[in-house]
């Protein structure tokens, strides 16, 4: 079974729609870590240790997501260990200009600009 890792933003519970459109994976989710954590060193240890785990890294750079700088960190490491990284970054961010965005696009494999488009591609993997 393909795993997957979910990078991106916490607000939207975008993670569940690809989880439900892709049923034959398992999900590495960061909104669901067990016990929640709070220190950094902790989240960060079960984030790469999740995403050393992974196949497939699933990044989505929503235009509300207030930071990126998470999923920047986490598709970065994914590219130093040789990740297959599927980026969604959307247009217009309500924070970052999109210019400054697109260097995201230099570590990804595949880059769309709509959820539904990377889920598309995403089943290809079934």
């Amino acid at each position: 079974m393909i795993k997957i890792y979910l990078a991106g933003g916490f607000q939207s519970g975008w993670q569940d729609k690809v989880k439900a459109a892709f049923v034959n994976a398992e999900y590495f989710d960061p909104r669901l870590k067990e016990p929640k954590m709070n220190k950094l060193d902790e989240i960060s240890t079960w984030d790469f240790l999740r995403i050393k785990q992974s196949d497939i890294v699933f990044a989505y750079m929503e235009r509300i997501n207030p930071s990126g700088f998470g999923l920047s960190v986490e598709i970065g490491y994914a590219r130093g260990i040789n990740k297959t990284i599927i980026l969604v970054l959307e247009k217009n961010h309500e924070i970052h200009k999109d210019k400054h965005l697109q260097f995201l696009t230099c570590v990804a494999d595949v880059v769309f600009d709509d959820l539904d488009s990377a889920i598309e591609f995403l089943k290809s993997f079934d």
